[in-house]
């Protein structure tokens, strides 16, 4: 069975190569983008369309929340999980998921086992 692949969306390389090394040691196949403009490549393309997408609130370009937003509104990315991943305090970020209709969150700074464990709830 193919790994489940997974797009991480951050203007951090520290958080980019973080969060890769965990899901990748975890068994994942992991694409990663510093911007929501840049992921387009890897979320409309069928050779890479992640089977999740983890992505920062705040960022360049395009904030997550909005991003997530239009991602849903489309047919082709509209089923695809995302996760956002943020430092703002958990109680924003839950409301800004849940705004957003994403499908989980998690808190910066994470551990390895955290971010493994978030993504196999939704993922598996």
């Amino acid at each position: 069975m193919a790994a489940k692949k997974i797009l991480i969306i951050d203007d951090s390389e520290l958080v980019l190569a973080m969060a890769s090394d965990a899901l990748e040691s975890a068994g994942f196949e992991v694409f990663t983008a510093t911007n929501g403009i840049e992921a387009n490549a890897f979320i409309f393309s069928s050779a890479s369309k992640p089977d999740l997408i983890i992505m920062d609130i705040m960022m360049p370009l395009l904030d997550g929340d909005k991003k997530a937003k239009i991602l849903k509104e489309k047919d082709f990315s509209k089923d695809i999980p995302i996760m956002f991943i943020s430092s703002k305090p958990e109680h924003e970020l839950a409301k800004m998921a849940l705004e957003a209709d994403a499908d989980g969150y998690i808190c910066k700074p994470f551990t390895p086992q955290e971010i493994v464990a978030s993504v196999r709830k939704i993922i598996g």
